[in-house]
């Protein structure tokens, strides 16, 4: 059952847009009755002047709301004065617990869960420090509305932490020996990042519509043969793999949770685990809204930068997303004016497919070189096994037919040339014995 939901947000000056905070709420299941803004310097009571909180009791009032949002950072001793000015029933949240709770919605996997639990209790540290800090200065438990003093509380949070990250970490080696093996059978990762709604899910399907990816496959047992795409904010919390079709190369693309703006580091650092599929893949498509404004394109794109930047190695491109909601002129002002942060960036719609082949010809551009080889295999039982192998891990550009050998000429991974040579030396060590 819905929850109808008043958001509100303070700006220091302007006017401040209640898009996102909206979009959260109705992703997170409320329905917004309500809206209240005010540009004004924080006050440090209680983050609204204390006028414009009546003002916001009253919304209540009208609306029937069950719920308000605040769409700022708010301290706790903020959210108490607030609330004691609403009816008793009407809880007040903030920005970052409406964050927790969609993610505490979408979490299916078991790492899903544990990134989730391990934000929440990080949120909740700071406000632990403080009912103790207070209880031991003023004796007062429950002061301020924090509720009671437990001495314990605070500890047991950070043994918590310590706990989830280590089970965290040992999920993310299995991932990143995953990973390696992908690497040394011939598979390029190719990771999509971007904001929540820029539509990665969609141009997945674009990319890999017909392909699937065996469930039951050794290699591969989580990648899955599906991408949600639908137009709502943190569809995909998790990650979804999938085998893409983009020419010569054996590509396996992964669609990650979608940024949102102002992320806390704390917020961001819980999700490392999910987020590494993008910081150690060898290519990033940075997916982008075109639709959007420019100034929110901009802002995107840095926040976007940032994240990936500080980590990833690997070589980002830039893709215009949704050009079919875009005309021609608007498009090439929008790639004008953002030529510093998205330098020839590749313009599709992930919807009609528009230009999906320039993208699957880029992303063979910047991927990691290839190691061209040539290999004279003598005839045996176990050749031409390793002939569809190197078939299966690289391309092979030439193959030829003596009367008592094979000639290969192929392209493929520095890891699977190397392979390909081992198998080679073996095939001619049975041939000689």
């Amino acid at each position: 059952m819905s929850r109808d939901a008043i958001v509100a947000k303070r700006v220091d000056s302007g006017s401040a847009d209640l898009t996102e905070i909206s979009d959260l709420a109705r992703a997170a299941g409320y329905d917004v009755v309500g809206e209240l803004t005010q540009s004004r310097e924080e006050d440090g009571a209680y983050m609204f002047g204390e006028g414009k909180v009546e003002e916001l009791a009253a919304l209540v009032v009208e609306t029937g709301a069950d719920v308000v949002i605040v769409d700022n950072r708010v301290g706790p001793y903020q959210l108490f004065n607030i609330g004691s000015k609403l009816p008793d029933e009407v809880e007040v949240i903030d920005r970052f617990t409406l964050i927790l709770d969609i993610f505490g919605q979408r979490a299916h996997t078991k790492k899903a869960q544990l990134q989730v639990e391990l934000a929440e209790l990080r949120y909740e540290l700071p406000r632990a420090e403080a009912k103790a800090s207070l209880a031991k200065r003023d004796e007062r438990p429950g002061f301020m509305g924090l509720g009671e003093y437990d001495e314990s509380r605070e500890q047991d949070i950070k043994a918590q932490i310590a706990r989830i990250k280590r089970e965290l970490d040992a999920i993310a080696e299995k991932e990143e020996t995953r990973r390696e093996e992908r690497r040394e059978s011939g598979f390029d990762l190719v990771a999509l990042a971007g904001y929540t709604n820029a539509g990665k899910s969609t141009l997945m399907r674009q990319l890999a519509a017909d392909l699937s990816v065996d469930e039951n496959d050794e290699l591969h047992p989580d990648l899955d043969p599906t991408a949600e795409s639908e137009d709502r904010l943190f569809t995909t919390l998790g990650t979804t793999t999938r085998r893409a079709d983009t020419g010569t190369r054996n590509v396996l693309l992964t669609d990650t949770v979608g940024f949102i703006s102002d992320l806390p580091h704390w917020l961001v650092e819980s999700f490392k685990s999910t987020l590494d599929s993008v910081y150690r893949a060898d290519l990033v498509l940075l997916v982008v809204d075109a639709s959007e404004s420019t100034e929110e394109m901009r802002e995107k794109l840095v926040t976007c930068h940032d994240t990936l930047y500080e980590r990833n190695e690997a070589p980002i491109v830039t893709v215009l997303n949704k050009v079919d909601k875009v005309d021609e002129s608007e498009l090439a002002e929008k790639k004008r004016a953002l030529s510093a942060l998205a330098p020839n960036p590749v313009v599709v719609s992930g919807l009609t497919g528009e230009n999906v082949e320039e993208l699957t010809a880029r992303i063979e551009a910047e991927l990691p070189d290839w190691q061209r080889e040539r290999l004279l295999l003598p005839m045996t039982d176990d050749t031409m096994s390793l002939v569809s192998w190197v078939h299966d891990h690289g391309h092979v550009e030439r193959e030829e037919y003596g009367e008592d050998s094979v000639t290969l000429e192929f392209e493929a991974r520095p890891a699977v040339v190397e392979k390909a040579r081992s198998k080679a030396a073996d095939l001619a060590a049975v041939e000689s014995a």
